[in-house]
């Protein structure tokens, strides 16, 4: 059997342990709660862009003159 002061060492270790692994298991989802609203948000920009070419597309008139290079 080990001695009492072993034992009250090495629980002191996995209590350390314990604590560093909830406060990385806390970090780790705040990051993953961040990572999760940009990806809403970039969900919604490519949503905004695919509606954008074709309410592009029947704004009306374009002359062809708007099209020719910048050097003319």
């Amino acid at each position: 059997m080990e001695p009492a002061d072993t034992v009250e060492r090495r629980l002191t270790e996995l209590e350390i342990k314990a604590s560093f692994s909830e406060d990385l298991i806390d970090r780790l989802n705040e990051v993953l709660v961040q990572q999760q609203a940009q990806i809403d948000r970039l969900r919604r920009e490519l949503a905004a862009l695919r509606v954008q070419p074709s309410t592009s597309d029947s704004a009306g008139f374009r002359s062809l003159r708007d099209e020719l290079p910048p050097h003319y």
